[in-house]
């Protein structure tokens, strides 16, 4: 496997790629991101390992870049950065995986390993359809039978999440690690709070209902069974 390590502390790079190389694997570091930019669209690697504080070009600025140049490589943050938010910001800047420093390499090593089985990378759909309601992912637009529906981004989240599972009952506790990335239960009604939202919004303007409650289990969105 060839690993491309995009950080600034000699300290931590060089241990990186001391447990990368000790293990088979072939580690090249950047220490800058417009130079790590440049290089990374052109070279073949398996997976980038990215620190978000580096000089040049931020990490998180990096990733989008490639992105937007049709790099798919996987990328895996590895930053002191770690707070909730910064987790997301990172996952939606288009990376995917997110570890917080300190850390064990043995971790880091399971985590790209697991980044590199990943099939190759297919266009996703750009409209999941469930019955009549629409989602248009590019746009995040939601409609059902034609008419726009106005949601709030946690709100549109959640119903990517149940759309993108249609007819799978996805319990409460789903909810809370899909949706707010919460690894525990914070002990309030957030997901019942936001899926009365939602049901307001999705079904009670129309005939006939698509977000189901299963009793005692978590929720389900399906076309009338």
């Amino acid at each position: 496997m060839r690993i491309l390590i995009i950080e600034d502390d000699r300290q931590t790079f060089e241990f990186i790629v001391r447990g990368f190389t000790e293990s088979g694997h072939v580690a090249e570091v950047i220490s800058d991101g417009r130079t790590a930019l440049a290089h990374a669209t052109g070279a073949g690697y398996d997976v980038l390992v990215i620190d978000r504080m580096i000089p040049g070009l931020d990490g998180l600025s990096l990733v989008k870049a490639l992105r937007a140049a049709g790099v798919k490589t996987p990328v895996i943050f590895l930053t002191s950065v770690g707070g909730l938010d910064d987790r997301v910001e990172g996952l939606e800047a288009g990376g995917d995986d997110y570890l917080v420093k300190p850390f064990a390499f043995s971790e880091l090593a399971a985590r790209v390993n697991a980044l590199a089985r990943r099939p190759p990378f297919q266009a996703e759909r750009n409209v999941i359809a469930v019955d009549d309601l629409e989602l248009d992912l590019l746009r995040r637009v939601v409609k059902r039978a034609g008419k726009v529906i106005d949601l709030q981004p946690r709100e549109y989240r959640l119903l990517e999440v149940l759309a993108r599972n249609e007819g799978r009952i996805l319990t409460r506790t789903m909810l809370l690690e899909r949706v707010w990335d919460f690894h525990f239960d914070p002990k309030t009604s957030v997901v019942e709070t936001h899926i009365s939202r939602l049901r307001t919004k999705i079904d009670k303007p129309f005939s006939y209902p698509l977000l189901h409650t299963i009793r005692n289990t978590g929720y389900s969105l399906h076309a009338p069974r």
